[in-house]
C-alpha cells in the first residue's frame, strides 16, 4: 500500500514552515518515530517523525522551501497492508511530534535572530527579491536562491556571468562574493537580509504589546552590597552542586514575593468580559538572548523553588535553548517576565511587555557608585530596575510600590528568608 503522509498540524496556530533538512531519501526504509525532516516554524524548530513503518517511495518539498499544513510530505510503501486494513491505516492521525525551539544565561536580553536555510539550501528558482531585467529569451535561467539574487543585484552582478559550483549548477552565495566586479558594476549602497521566521514573530509580537498596552516604565536604583556579598560567599558552594548562582535566582525571588504583594502585576485585563484576571500562580518567563534568537522560556511555580532550585531551572532552561530542545510547553503560561540586559552591559531600559502579561522588569548592570550609609558616603553596589507596566490596569503608585517591594528585598536578601 502506498501511504501519502502530509505536513501535520503541531498546533498553537502554526499554518507553514521551512523545510531545514530532510533526514530521508527514496528507498530507505524508517520504523514508526524515525525522524524523516527538519522543519522551522515561528515558534519551534521540530523534526517530523515517521508515522508508519514502511520503505521511503518520495520525498515532497526541497530544503529550503515553506510548507503547509496539509502539503505531501513523503510518500511510504507499507509492506503487507491491504484491503479494509489499509483504509484503517489512512484514517489513524500522526504521532505526537517533539518540538525543539531557538533561546547561557550571561546571554539574557532582549534582542536575536535566526539564520535560516543556509547559503547552499537548494529552493526553487524565483526571481523573487530582485528587480534586475530578465535575461534574453534565448539565455537559459539561472539557479540560484533570493537571497543569493538580492546579493548579486546588489553588487551590479549578471549572474548569467557567474559559473555556479552548487548543486545542478546552482549559483552560491561564495560563488556571487568571489566573482570579480566588473568596471561597470554599480557601487553597492545597500545590502538585503532575509527577514527570519523568528523575527517576523517578534515583529509581530513587539508591534501587538505597543498597540494593545499602554506602556508606562518606572526606573529605580536598588543598593546591594548586602546581595552581592551573599552570592560571592554560596557561590562555590552551588558550583559544588553543579549550579551556577547568578543575581536572577534573587530577582526571581524578590518578584514573586512582590507579586503575591500585587496581585494585579501578575494579571491579564479582560476588557471584552469588563474584568481582571488575577492569575494565582507564578510562572516567571525569562527573556533570553542568543545565537539562535529571542524566546521567553517559562519557570513555573517559581515562588515554591529554593534560590538553587531556581538557578537550577534557569540554568537547565539556557542550556537546552542552546541546544535547540525547548518545546512549546516551555514558553507558554507566563505570568510576568524578567529581562536582564545589565548582562550586555546596559544599565537602564525600557522594555515591552509580553503582552497579554501588564509588567515587565528589566536588570541593568551592577556598577559600583558613591552611596549614602548611616550619615556617611562610601562605594556601594548599585543595581538599577527598570519596570515598564500597562498603565490600563497598573497605576504609577501601585507600580512604584510594587518596585519598591523588589528593591527593599534585593537591598536586605535575608528578608527573603521569611516570604
Amino acid at each position: 500500500m502506498r501511504y501519502i503522509f502530509q505536513f501535520p498540524d503541531i498546533g498553537e496556530g502554526i499554518e507553514e514552515g521551512t523545510l531545514l533538512q530532510w533526514f530521508v531519501q527514496p528507498g530507505q526504509a524508517v520504523k514508526l518515530g524515525d525522524p524523516l525532516a527538519s522543519v522551522e516554524t515561528d515558534k519551534v524548530v521540530a523534526d517530523i517523525p515517521a508515522p508508519k513503518d514502511g520503505v521511503i517511495a518520495a520525498t515532497f518539498g526541497r530544503e529550503g522551501e515553506v510548507i503547509h499544513v496539509g502539503d505531501p510530505l513523503v510518500e511510504l510503501e507499507l509492506e503487507g497492508v491491504v484491503g479494509a486494513e489499509a483504509q484503517q491505516v489512512a484514517a489513524e492521525p500522526p504521532p505526537p511530534l517533539k518540538t525543539q525551539a531557538p533561546v547561557e544565561e550571561e546571554g539574557f536580553g532582549v534582542v536575536g535572530t535566526l539564520e535560516v536555510a543556509g547559503d547552499r539550501a537548494v529552493l526553487s528558482a524565483s526571481d523573487e527579491g530582485t528587480q534586475a531585467a530578465p535575461p534574453p529569451a534565448e539565455s537559459p535561467k539561472v539557479l540560484a536562491t533570493p537571497a543569493v539574487r538580492a546579493e548579486a543585484r546588489a553588487l551590479g552582478l549578471d549572474l548569467h556571468q557567474v559559473q555556479g559550483t552548487g548543486p545542478g549548477g546552482r549559483v552560491t552565495k561564495e560563488d556571487v562574493q568571489h566573482h570579480p566586479v566588473g568596471a561597470g558594476a554599480a557601487l553597492p549602497e545597500v545590502t538585503y537580509e532575509p527577514l527570519t521566521r523568528i523575527r517576523r514573530t517578534i515583529a509581530r509580537r513587539m508591534s501587538t504589546s505597543t498597540q494593545n498596552a499602554a506602556h508606562m516604565t518606572l526606573f529605580w536604583e536598588v543598593e546591594v552590597s548586602d546581595l552581592v556579598a551573599l552570592r560571592e560567599r554560596h557561590k562555590a558552594r552551588a558550583a559544588q552542586a553543579g549550579v551556577r548562582l547568578t543575581y536572577l535566582p534573587f530577582v526571581v525571588r524578590a518578584v514573586t514575593a512582590a507579586l503575591r504583594q500585587f496581585p494585579h502585576l501578575n494579571s491579564v485585563l479582560d476588557l471584552d468580559n469588563d474584568r481582571v484576571i488575577v492569575k494565582k500562580r507564578y510562572n516567571i518567563g525569562i527573556a533570553v538572548d542568543s545565537e539562535a534568537g529571542l524566546t521567553v522560556p517559562v519557570v513555573r511555580d517559581a515562588d515554591r523553588l529554593s534560590l538553587v532550585e531556581l538557578a537550577r531551572a534557569i540554568q537547565e532552561a539556557a542550556e537546552r535553548a542552546n541546544r535547540r530542545e525547548l518545546s512549546l510547553e516551555d514558553l507558554h503560561d507566563g505570568t510576568f517576565t524578567i529581562t536582564n540586559f545589565g548582562a550586555l552591559g546596559g544599565s537602564f531600559g525600557v522594555p515591552v511587555i509580553n503582552y497579554p502579561e501588564v509588567a515587565i522588569l528589566g536588570v541593568g548592570r551592577i556598577a559600583e557608585k558613591p552611596v549614602v550609609r548611616d550619615g556617611a558616603i562610601r562605594v556601594g553596589q548599585v543595581m538599577p530596575l527598570s519596570l515598564s507596566a500597562d498603565h490600563r490596569l497598573i497605576d504609577g503608585g501601585e507600580a512604584a510600590r510594587f518596585l519598591q517591594a523588589v528593591a527593599d528585598r534585593l537591598g536586605d536578601p535575608s528578608s527573603m528568608l521569611f516570604d
